[in-house]
């Protein structure tokens, strides 16, 4: 079992960040489109894992990126990944979109 080395943030503290226009951030939502396209967080990007590696490039890897899936899986895998290639500011949410919705927050559809 690896041991992760990237941050966890709550739904709530998610909810401050994005509310929070001073925050240089990114959120990646690491689920399939189908998914995706049932509701996501605000200002998501809808990045599925297959296409991480070609698509991790276009992001700064000093750039705070919170990156998010069901339940946590699949972003923490995710999160890994791109802590090896270097980045360096990387958040898991904390119980995904199920832990996002059960703190009281609506999934929004992207645009």
């Amino acid at each position: 079992m690896f041991a992760n080395s990237f941050k966890e943030i709550d739904p709530s503290e998610l909810d401050q960040w994005l509310n929070d226009a001073s925050q240089d951030m990114h959120v990646l939502d690491v689920r399939g489109m189908d998914e995706i396209a049932t509701g996501t967080v605000p200002k998501a990007i809808a990045l599925p894992l297959h296409t991480l590696p070609i698509k991790a490039r276009d992001f700064s890897k000093q750039q705070k990126l919170v990156v998010l899936c069901h339940s946590g899986g699949r972003s923490a895998q995710a999160c890994m990944y791109l802590q090896q290639q270097g980045f360096t500011n990387v958040y898991n949410l904390r119980g995904g979109m199920m832990g996002w919705r059960q703190s009281g927050f609506a999934a929004h559809r992207l645009s």
